[in-house]
């Protein structure tokens, strides 16, 4: 073994200046809700969101229970039913959820034929149908699909009539249905029932438009002295309020940390960067998951679509497309956007891409598919993709916050000193205000049941 000639590495580094980078953290996405959301001031906490006058309720998606193969419907979940919509009789409700059958269907079984009998209240437990027409050219028309928790046929709550579709099993599928000898035995002992299903039914005529709301009489095409129609506009009674929801935590630094490993980073700086970044993080998680206020919750029933097959096709983002005036985003997990982009692979379309603040994104008709790994994706790799206008001129989804809070470092967050305790640990009160509102039902669309195994 030979003497050594010079000095160890490894001996010259406690002599050397070492070169550090700030602290670095996995969980910082692009956030690009938070950045494309228009934000609008909610002074006071509160946004009121007011409408026309609508009519149409209770067209809403029912909830099961299950034990073993059993599936049951929850009584009070069947004033989803339009017709049952404010009806409060829990007995009635509970032998009503008891005449429902399960029954099951294989892919392509007819389970409802157009033209037949409208004979019974179909409710979907599990698994999806296609609504299909026969067209005007001797060809089936697809009228769209429905799955978990859509139901079919409860106009015979009103009275008999016929099946306008056949509806088919597209997938496996467990259905309930309440046929129509059971349910006539029902309302004869129910007169508490039948006298809410009357009353409905003499509001039903009530005079709206294809949206549902109170409709404005109107002329038009008229010659010389017609008699004009009077009319006003009706507004929502109890229009929807819309409460500042809050992100908050305590940082808490240690004076001698702050005062002994300051340099060359500032130690009170980074801790509060990284909080920030985590706040801001969930945020946006819960502008699209809160279960009051969060995007996915509160889209209209009557703009959530399936996917025709299982992963998203363009013929799905079309669907979507067509059911609002202007889409200026869509929003979905990335799994989601490379399973449409398998999809597009396979039928050799190959859409653009363009800039955006955060990253390169896909467009689709000239509409960008941003990323967002906070939309959840279930067990069975089933997600949703979001369909939005965006601004208050558009009648679009808004963001809401209040911004000039007392010792604000960023539009609607805060850091608030809040002393030094007994420890010599100093604490730092970190908030942030948010909510968003969808102003009219048809500003965001959902794409739901999306497969991304």
């Amino acid at each position: 073994m030979t003497d050594q000639l010079s000095l160890s590495t490894a001996a010259a580094r406690n002599l050397a200046e070492l070169t550090k980078s700030v602290p670095m953290m996995s969980e910082i996405t692009p956030r690009h809700l938070l950045r494309v959301l228009p934000w609008v001031e909610a002074v006071g906490g509160v946004y009121r969101v007011n409408r026309r006058l609508s009519y149409q309720v209770g067209d809403g998606r029912v909830s099961f229970t299950q034990t073993g193969a059993a599936i049951k419907v929850i009584p009070g979940e069947l004033t989803e039913l339009p017709a049952l919509h404010g009806f409060d009789d829990g007995d009635v409700l509970a032998a009503m959820a008891e005449l429902f059958v399960q029954q099951e269907f294989q892919p392509g079984d007819t389970i409802a034929e157009g033209g037949a009998a409208r004979d019974q209240i179909i409710l979907i437990a599990h698994g999806k149908v296609n609504k299909v027409a026969h067209g005007a050219y001797d060809t089936d028309t697809d009228l769209g699909r429905l799955a978990d928790g859509d139901h079919l046929g409860a106009e015979l709550l009103a009275g008999v009539g016929s099946w306008k579709y056949t509806v088919r099993a597209a997938t496996v599928c467990t259905v309930l249905t309440l046929g129509a000898e059971p349910l006539r035995a029902l309302l004869e002992r129910s007169p508490g029932l039948l006298a809410h299903l009357h009353a409905g039914a003499e509001g039903a005529g009530r005079a709206q438009n294809r949206y549902g709301e109170a409709a404005i009489a109107l002329a038009a095409g008229h010659v010389g002295e017609a008699l004009l129609p009077g009319t006003f506009v009706d507004y929502q009674l109890k229009p929807r309020e819309y409460e500042l929801s809050l992100a908050q935590t305590v940082l808490r630094v240690h004076t001698r940390v702050a005062d002994l490993y300051n340099e060359p980073m500032n130690q009170v700086e980074q801790q509060l960067r990284l909080t920030v970044e985590a706040l801001r993080e969930r945020q946006e998680d819960e502008l699209l998951n809160n279960r009051d206020f969060g995007l996915l919750h509160n889209a209209d029933l009557r703009q959530r679509i399936h996917t025709r097959t299982g992963p998203p096709t363009p013929d799905d983002l079309d669907d979507l497309l067509s059911r609002r005036r202007k889409t200026h985003c869509f929003l979905a997990h990335p799994r989601a956007i490379a399973a449409f982009s398998r999809q597009c692979n396979a039928k050799g379309v190959y859409p653009p891409t363009t800039s955006v603040p955060g990253g390169t994104v896909i467009l689709w008709r000239g509409t960008p598919l941003l990323p967002c790994d906070k939309i959840p994706v279930s067990e069975r790799g089933l997600t949703s993709m979001l369909a939005m206008r965006l601004g208050a001129e558009d009648q679009g989804v808004i963001g809401l916050r209040r911004t000039g809070l007392p010792d604000e470092v960023e539009p609607g967050l805060s850091v608030r000193f809040d002393g030094i305790n007994d420890q010599a640990v100093m604490s730092y009160l970190v908030t942030t205000y948010h909510s968003a509102a969808v102003l009219v039902p048809d500003a965001l669309g959902l794409l739901e049941s999306v497969e991304v195994a």
